[in-house]
């Protein structure tokens, strides 16, 4: 079991806030928590996924400051180029 962080503590990068959240959710899905534990958990997850979602999105606008136009060259959702 991982003791949830009780500082906010924002991972360096986003490959290691994406690391921690799948390990948090596999806790979870796991179904071994005691609620108190889960609920902090499940805390952290949120705080993880937001902080993912805002670092995808800077991604996006530089990627599109720097292709020079209003969209960005491939589908980042695909993951693939058009």
């Amino acid at each position: 079991m991982t003791e949830p962080k009780t500082k906010k503590e924002a991972p360096a990068s986003f490959e290691e806030a994406l690391a921690e959240l799948q390990k948090l959710v596999g806790e979870l899905e796991g179904g071994n928590l005691p609620l108190s534990e889960s609920l902090a958990v499940y805390e952290r997850a949120i705080a993880l996924s937001s902080q993912c979602t805002k670092m995808l999105e800077e991604a996006e606008q530089k990627i599109t400051l720097l292709s020079g136009g209003d969209e960005v060259p491939f589908d980042l959702a695909a993951g693939e180029a058009d």
